[in-house]
């Protein structure tokens, strides 16, 4: 018997019991749809965590003062030290810390921000030039404030997307418009090119900038930094930079004990580490639903073709009494099994892929991987094949005999 026989044999015997076909083929849809899907988001995961992360600007180190054993921005302890413009000023000079490019020393705060009737709540931010490419914040009009701003203290400010479209409408370039920042006045210079919501970050689009000096003198007082973002001068440097800076705040700090100090450093290349170590586990949490899936599937492919050879028990003892060998037998139930787990398995590729243009919230999408869509296909013949060849087998072995005795 030529395989085109065989082929066609199978084929018959498998649209004679469509709907127990169909039935059959729903575990492994489900199970490779799960996995294109799944392997989808955690792809579409990384890359928009990865985005979120680059946003802090290359090579930026971010210090955050913490109490002793406690979280980062936590009240300072009785035995701590805030983070101050001395702490700024020493990390800055050449000579303690040679390989790091610039400083900018940051102070904040959530304070109403009005233009007009419109008013809100934003996170405005006092910082020096070096704050923008120390955070990634680029400036789509006008222009960012500079020295001269800073050692002036003029009131000035550069205002995030949300902020511009909140305050005065949609696409608005409000420059040389003014907000009132808790009834201070300041000039619009410039508007915030639009980053995107940052999932588990704060929004930078609803964010307001200004000298620091103007902060300081406003709003917050002449006391202690929020934070002090440092640049390393490249990325061959920023773990000589990060040495530098717990050397020298260590020194300046009273710091004796590496794990009590009161502040921490965070950078853009720890949270990669983490981000990796994270997504690792997150890919094998992935891999073992799928395989579970895909496992039950390929269950229900056997337990299906050990029913077909039971009820076809009597044919396949005709066709061996008519000179069939044992080979066109095992073929033919190999094809069935093969045709239902690859059809199975290219509906759910097709449906894997659909699920990945569903919209998702915060600019988030899945991305699919090819690997995995030819991984799924491979997978699916192999459980056919696999999953298929006991029964097969058996069927294969019925003797002629005792398969035409069978009720």
């Amino acid at each position: 018997m030529s395989f085109v026989e065989i082929v066609r044999f199978a084929v018959r015997a498998l649209l004679a019991n469509r709907l127990r076909s169909l039935l059959t083929m729903l575990g492994i849809v489900i199970g490779i749809a799960a996995v294109i899907l799944l392997t989808a988001l955690g792809n579409g995961a990384a890359q928009y965590i990865q985005s979120q992360i680059s946003g802090l600007g290359a090579n930026s180190i971010t210090v955050l003062a913490r109490a002793p054993g406690g979280t980062a921005g936590a009240a300072a302890g009785a035995s701590s030290r805030p983070l101050t413009s001395g702490d700024a000023a020493a990390l800055a000079d050449p000579q303690g810390a040679p390989d790091v490019g610039y400083v900018a020393p940051v102070v904040q705060a959530s304070l109403t921000v009005a233009a007009g009737a419109n008013s809100e709540t934003d996170t405005v931010i006092g910082s020096t030039p070096e704050y923008f490419p120390g955070s990634n914040t680029v400036v789509a009009s006008g222009r960012a404030y500079d020295d001269a701003d800073v050692s002036a203290g003029r009131p000035v400010a550069v205002i995030g997307r949300t902020v511009a479209d909140d305050l005065f409408g949609a696409g608005s370039v409000p420059l040389g418009q003014t907000v009132l920042v808790k009834g201070v006045p300041l000039q619009v210079i410039g508007v915030l090119q639009a980053k995107g919501q940052g999932g588990g970050f704060a929004n930078p689009d609803s964010n307001v900038l200004a000298p620091i000096t103007t902060v300081q003198s406003s709003f917050t007082g002449f006391g202690n930094l929020t934070q002090i973002v440092v640049g390393a001068r490249s990325s061959a440097t920023q773990d000589a930079a990060e040495s530098e800076i717990y050397s020298i705040l260590d020194r300046r700090h009273g710091i004796t004990d590496p794990n009590d100090r009161d502040y921490q450093l965070i950078s853009s290349a720890q949270l990669a580490q983490v981000l990796d170590q994270t997504l690792s586990t997150f890919s094998l949490l992935l891999a073992g639903i799928a395989a579970i899936s895909l496992l039950v599937g390929g269950i229900g492919i056997t337990n299906i073709m050990l029913v077909s050879v039971t009820e076809r028990t009597r044919e396949i003892g005709i066709r061996k009494a008519l000179g069939a060998p044992p080979s066109a037998i095992l073929g033919q139930f190999l094809v069935e099994s093969t045709i239902l787990s690859v059809l199975a398995g290219l509906i759910g590729v097709g449906l894997g892929v659909a699920g990945t243009f569903i919209p998702l919230p915060n600019g988030f999408r899945a991305i699919v991987v090819p690997a995995a869509v030819v991984v799924a296909v491979v997978v699916s013949i192999v459980i056919g094949v696999f999953f298929g060849g006991y029964p097969a087998r058996r069927a294969a072995r019925l003797r002629p005999i005792e398969a035409l005795r069978r009720e």
